[in-house]
């Protein structure tokens, strides 16, 4: 069994169609690629796989669970994560909040004990702040704790927001653009840093890019989008040659890479 099986996923904003018959599946361990132009249906589909939509038709069995109809917070209980395209953090709030607020998932006080702060409300308030150092102590962020979000530099903004997916312990991460904004030094450092991340928590890791270098480079198999339909698959030595990806995206994006 996948770990992602997704079948003949069809989205429709109005009479357009975003995503027409994706399909998919995703093993336990990969780290995958989906490419494609700018409006090909990329982030539409990773909005479908995490419920902020709800897939027109198809399938998203995640460990044999149907997502589809499935709120957000369910899914993400389930194990998984996401980052996005935009830095989203809560600028005023501190590093560390930043990272304890992704634990609400798994919060199992009530609201009683919280106002009352009674004992089994402190012992999870003080599990999740020691969970929320470690990962910051193991990313090398802990002297940012306490600083607002919006003062750390933007690479580091979007290491923290990596961090903030991860703090919910999930199975699969999506990272929608990771190197958007970084120059060629920090997208190196972040070919590493994705692969550490895999390895370290044992993750299936996949990831919309525009950074061809990381793309090629990182990913074992590579899905490639175009107008919501999918035009290849592969390995990156296949996509490279295929003449439709040339013609429809890649062409453009190696000569600017």
């Amino acid at each position: 069994m996948a770990l992602l099986e997704i079948d003949n996923l069809t989205h429709y904003f109005g009479g357009l169609r975003a995503v027409g018959d994706f399909n998919l599946r995703l093993e336990t361990g990969e780290l995958i690629g989906l490419i494609g132009p700018n409006g090909a249906g990329k982030t539409t589909v990773f909005n479908l796989v995490t419920g902020a939509y709800r897939a027109t038709e198809g399938s998203i069995r995640f460990e044999n669970e149907e997502l589809v109809g499935k709120p957000p917070y369910l899914i993400n209980g389930l194990g998984i994560s996401r980052t996005f395209q935009t830095i989203r953090l809560w600028n005023e709030m501190t590093i560390l909040d930043n990272v304890r607020a992704a634990h609400h998932g798994k919060i199992r006080y009530g609201l009683l004990e919280a106002l009352l702060h009674l004992p089994r409300y402190r012992e999870q308030e003080e599990e999740i702040e020691s969970h929320a150092m470690e990962l910051l102590r193991l990313f090398r962020l802990e002297r940012y704790a306490d600083e607002p979000a919006k003062n750390l530099p933007y690479g580091e903004q979007r290491r923290v927001e990596i961090v903030r997916a991860l703090a919910s312990r999930p199975k699969l991460l999506l990272l929608d653009e990771p190197a958007a904004g970084m120059n060629p030094r920090e997208i190196s450092a972040l070919m590493d840093f994705i692969h550490w991340i895999r390895d370290e928590f044992s993750l299936t890791i996949w990831l919309i890019e525009h950074q061809m270098r990381l793309v090629m480079n990182i990913c074992e198999r590579i899905k490639v989008l175009d107008f919501g339909a999918t035009i290849a698959e592969g390995t990156p030595d296949e996509i490279q040659q295929n003449p439709k990806v040339i013609e429809a995206y890649l062409g453009e994006e190696m000569e600017g890479a």
